[in-house]
């Protein structure tokens, strides 16, 4: 069989066994999955997941800036960002989140990840243009709405605070969180 065709197929068993929370032979699979191709993130990413599940959050950390060296990746980038807020590493997270942020606008872990650290750094500005961003692609997730509006709050921005609430109100006039926000505004 070629090496392509053994990672593939190791990747592939890994992925499954990870799925189904077998990991001792998710590992198994990845590890060998690595041996055969290590041109390919994949199996690091998956071997990080893995170590994050068992608590090993050093292990995780390295598994992805591995990964990382190999294929720069919102994936990858997201999991160093999770490990050093985790760890208290703010700065870190935040920068990790913005690059992840700068590949997919679209990564959910990534955007809220940066909200909370952006937020703890006292710098919630620097959240609303990936929030607003995030809102061209997908206008209707009332969550990232919500979380916009509250980063404007944070920011001394009331009024248009106010339109975002007025925004989701008419997708869903008995959001709870909304009417809450709004009427400490008014």
């Amino acid at each position: 069989m070629s090496s392509h065709l053994d990672y593939e197929i190791n990747k592939e068993l890994g992925e499954c066994y990870l799925f189904m929370g077998d990991y001792d032979k998710a590992e198994s699979y990845y590890l060998k999955a690595a041996g055969s191709n290590g041109i390919h993130p994949d199996p690091y990413l998956g071997l990080a997941t893995i170590a994050v599940h068992r608590g090993d959050l050093e292990r995780a950390l390295h598994l992805y800036e591995r990964a990382e060296s190999i294929a720069s990746s919102d994936k990858s980038l997201t999991g160093i960002g999770l490990i050093a807020m985790e760890q208290g590493d703010l700065e870190r997270a935040h920068e990790a989140y913005s690059k992840a942020l700068g590949i997919n606008p679209e990564n959910l872990y990534a955007l809220f990840g940066l909200v909370q650290t952006a937020h703890r750094l006292n710098r919630t500005a620097d959240a609303v243009e990936y929030l607003q961003r995030y809102l061209e692609a997908d206008p209707a997730k009332v969550e990232v709405r919500y979380s916009l509006a509250g980063c404007l709050v944070a920011c001394g921005r009331s009024a248009e605070a106010q339109e975002q609430l007025r925004h989701i109100l008419d997708q869903d006039p008995s959001y709870a969180p909304a009417l809450e926000l709004l009427a400490q505004l008014v």
